[in-house]
């Protein structure tokens, strides 16, 4: 792979998980046989770029991995799935990111506990402006502000599109925003930063504030919210039997971004990574299902999607009336996803 050419370049985190399925969520105090563990590299921005590679997309990762068993299968991983890691600096004597996730089989959603040793932090001198600079499009998290920022601002003085999977309000993460132009932000995000809990009101707030060009939200199940030149585009989730969450935001983020590059309108683009995500979500683990469905090509795996998007049935639009019309009363998306801006339980 020559560094001259890359699809996308994707700064962030990865992780090595622990996924344990129980029959249901135990309560405070409570006990819950184990049904199952899986252990297999993860991590917001790696499983973006592996998305991405499964949809024939090449694909760069820029970050740190510790010098443990974990770290080593973080970059087999990595290597396997054909992305370039030559950016990837090892820390040594640390223990790499881990996160140990607990799966309801009721439901298939999940609980994630985590650690990062602050030696895993990437500075801005930790890769060069090239392995930025030479992609089509850079995904990044937000977590390390800095150097997250840094590779924005080369992404945008190269012309290429930023778009950005945030979850966590990082310390200083408002240096990052006005470099974002897609910005696809999970439910809990955007209340805590603007502390808005009405999802129309939050992505207005970001265009305005920090002149995004079309922030977004992802809505677990019910799909997704975008808000580009004024409209409101809403793509509702897909109808499928949920086995296990895990890495479902990730793989939309990496299909948002082939979308992107393919040239697709906004509402193609959401439909798609819908999809995709809810593909995800039919199997445990993360990427399960993208690996178990077909063989890692590119042009069957995207027939196959395209074969989804127009036969499986999605979830009703009758509380979001129109949700692509900038002046759409501002309570409507609270009934379809009241998740957004709750307190955690």
């Amino acid at each position: 792979m020559s560094k001259s050419q890359i699809d996308v370049a994707g700064l962030g985190l990865n992780a090595v998980d622990t996924i344990v399925r129980v029959s249901e969520y135990p309560s405070l105090g409570g006990k819950e046989r184990i049904r199952s563990s899986l252990t297999q590299a993860g991590g917001q921005v790696a499983t973006a770029l592996v998305t991405c590679r499964r949809l024939g997309l090449s694909a760069r990762y820029i970050g740190k991995v510790g010098d443990d068993a974990a770290g080593r299968l973080q970059i087999s991983s990595l290597r396997r799935e054909g992305v370039d890691v030559r950016n990837v600096r090892i820390s040594r004597r640390t223990p790499n990111q881990l996160a140990y996730i607990i799966v309801d089989e009721r439901t298939g959603e999940r609980t994630v506990l985590w650690d990062r040793d602050p030696r895993l932090a990437v500075s801005p001198s930790d890769f060069d402006r090239r392995a930025v600079s030479t992609a089509r499009a850079l995904l990044v998290d937000g977590c390390d502000v800095e150097a997250c920022s840094q590779a924005a601002r080369w992404a945008k003085a190269a012309g290429i599109p930023v778009v950005a999977d945030l979850d966590t309000v990082y310390k200083n993460v408002e240096k990052l925003l006005p470099l974002i132009d897609y910005l696809i932000a999970s439910a809990d995000f955007l209340p805590a930063l603007t502390g808005k809990t009405d999802p129309f009101r939050a992505l207005e707030y970001m265009a305005r504030k920090f002149h995004i060009t079309a922030p977004g939200v992802t809505l677990g199940k019910d799909g997704a919210l975008l808000y580009a030149q004024g409209r409101f585009h809403y793509s509702p989730g897909f109808v499928v039997r949920t086995v296990d969450t895990t890495g479902a935001g990730d793989v939309f983020h990496g299909a948002f971004i082939y979308g992107l590059l393919a040239g697709w309108n906004v509402d193609r683009i959401l439909a798609f990574s819908n999809a995709m995500a809810a593909l995800n979500s039919t199997a445990p683990g993360v990427c399960r299902a993208l690996t178990t469905t077909l063989p890692c090509s590119g042009v069957n795996f995207r027939a196959l999607v395209r074969m989804f998007v127009k036969t499986r049935r999605r979830r009703s639009r009758s509380a979001h009336t129109d949700g692509r019309s900038a002046g759409t009363s501002h309570s409507t998306l609270r009934c379809l996803s009241p998740a957004f801006g709750a307190k955690p339980s």
